[in-house]
């Protein structure tokens, strides 16, 4: 694979922008643009220095789960090297909750009508963890990828972050 930006989606298009360039870095190392557009988005939260989140699932078969987000659900990606897909996100946004339990990460996709998102994705064979639930928050399941794990799904009912900005 050739390093470019693969979907073709919006999500990537600052990711394409050859002509970004970073002092003091040489071209060939700028990865496309990559440097250029994350001052970009640096420049929109102005007082913040994290440029991102990069989410990690670990998959008994992280083939199968790359190709269910590339060709399932069509997220966008770039090529880091050997074959090795890095996955654009939709605005995805952080929340912290308590816990006197075990302290732990979960993964949630969001979508604006869980309903319809659970028909069209069951229409081409995926497999969701049980029945859609209103929990006070948002209407919730799940989606089991084909390593075996699970992401969580749901239509928020409260203001998102990403929408606010």
């Amino acid at each position: 694979m050739d390093g470019e930006p693969h979907g073709g989606a919006a999500a990537l298009e600052l990711l394409r922008d050859e002509a970004a360039d970073v002092p003091g870095r040489p071209r060939d190392h700028d990865h496309g643009g990559q440097y250029g557009a994350r001052r970009a988005v640096r420049a929109t939260y102005a007082s913040v220095v994290i440029s991102g989140a990069h989410v990690i699932l670990y998959s008994r078969d992280a083939e199968a789960d790359r190709a269910f987000l590339r060709d399932v659900l069509g997220f966008p990606n770039v090529d880091a090297g050997d074959g090795w897909l890095i996955f654009a996100l939709p605005p995805s946004e952080l929340a912290v909750h308590p816990t006197n339990g075990a302290q732990m990460f979960e993964l949630y996709l969001l979508c604006d009508d869980v309903e319809e998102t659970v028909a069209e994705l069951t229409g081409k064979g995926v497999e969701t963890t049980g029945p859609v639930a209103d929990r006070g928050w948002g209407m919730l399941t799940g989606v089991r990828l084909p390593g075996g794990g699970e992401v969580g799904l749901y239509e928020p009912d409260h203001p998102t972050a990403h929408s606010s900005s």
